[in-house]
């Protein structure tokens, strides 16, 4: 059975993660070249928000259909959970393979150091699992699923000017107003990287966030021109806005992988438990169960469960 706990367990970690905040003492590394553990005991962590806790719920199904007793903990951000992740606290976290690469980069070799993560997944997992080693974790194979940056626009936009990749929207020609975060303006997969891969004519970027309700509305009222939000986004059909393809591949290959810790959660039982989400879960089933929760008011532990009995990874009776 499933124990839940909740986020404001991650108050009460800090103090205790500050010591492996780095990763593990000098006296314990030896565990980092330990075999593989099988603890049957694990604490499965999620980051707080939807996608995160929906990607913890169906980890820790599967693994107590595996023989393990789970407990999920929601940890709202990285800079705890990650070290929770290395000591040991959390045996198990859904990650994004750039994304974590890029955050463990920084956390080695500095703020500064040059982006690891790539659109290229051979290549980004090869590096992400080079920094993850010394640390005591071990990361599993990616899945199918992708949440990475995505830009959308209106329907009714893509059809008159017959869009249906970035590409297009390039060889337009067409002036674009763009929704997203302050950030866009400098990061290299926005506006920038727009205009520098795919020559599209970014006049301004509007500061209305990622995939906000503000900002999609200003897409879908003709005030901006695209936006910036998610693969898994799971309401653009509620704004009437569709994604352009990135088919030059500018974003980085943020397929969701799980993360262990090496010592209580590497064995092959763990591995083969949730390897039977990876090979199954797509970016659109990820969008409709996000949808599912944010739009439908569904509870996660019962999306979770329905997905996975759908996909017979569970029987229906469990």
């Amino acid at each position: 059975m499933t124990a839940v706990r909740v986020a404001a367990a991650a108050f009460l970690l800090t103090v205790s993660l500050t010591a492996c905040a780095t990763g593990p003492a000098l006296e314990e590394r030896g565990k980092v070249t330990a075999p593989p553990g099988d603890s049957r005991q694990l604490t499965v962590g999620s980051a707080g928000f939807t996608e995160s806790d929906l990607l913890a719920r169906m980890y820790a199904l599967l693994l107590d259909r595996a023989g393990y007793e789970t407990t999920i903990l929601s940890v709202t951000n990285r800079e705890l959970y990650e070290p929770a992740l290395e000591g040991g606290q959390i045996d198990v976290v859904p990650e994004y393979a750039a994304t974590f690469a890029d955050w463990l980069n920084s956390k080695t070799n500095g703020a500064d150091a040059p982006p690891v993560g790539s659109p290229d997944l051979g290549a980004t997992m090869t590096a992400l699992r080079a920094l993850a080693a010394p640390r005591g974790l071990s990361v599993l194979d990616a899945g199918r699923a992708v949440d990475q940056n995505a830009f959308a626009v209106a329907a009714s936009y893509a059809a008159k000017h017959r869009l249906k990749t970035l590409s297009d929207l390039g060889r337009s020609g067409q002036p674009v107003r763009l929704a997203a975060g302050d950030e866009c303006v400098e990061r290299p997969y926005c506006a920038p990287g727009l205009r520098k891969t795919y020559g599209i004519d970014i006049t301004a970027v509007d500061p209305k966030g990622v995939g906000t309700t503000p900002a999609k509305q200003a897409v879908q009222s003709g005030q901006d021109q695209m936006v910036l939000t998610t693969t898994t986004d799971a309401t653009l059909d509620d704004f009437g806005l569709v994604l352009l393809e990135d088919d030059k591949r500018l974003q980085n290959a943020d397929h969701i992988v799980p993360v262990v810790n090496r010592s209580r959660a590497g064995s092959a039982g763990v591995k083969r438990a949730l390897n039977k989400l990876n090979t199954v879960l797509t970016t659109e089933d990820l969008a409709s169960l996000n949808e599912q929760v944010d739009s439908w008011r569904r509870l996660p532990e019962d999306v979770a469960r329905s997905y996975l009995e759908s996909k017979k990874l569970i029987p229906a009776d469990d």
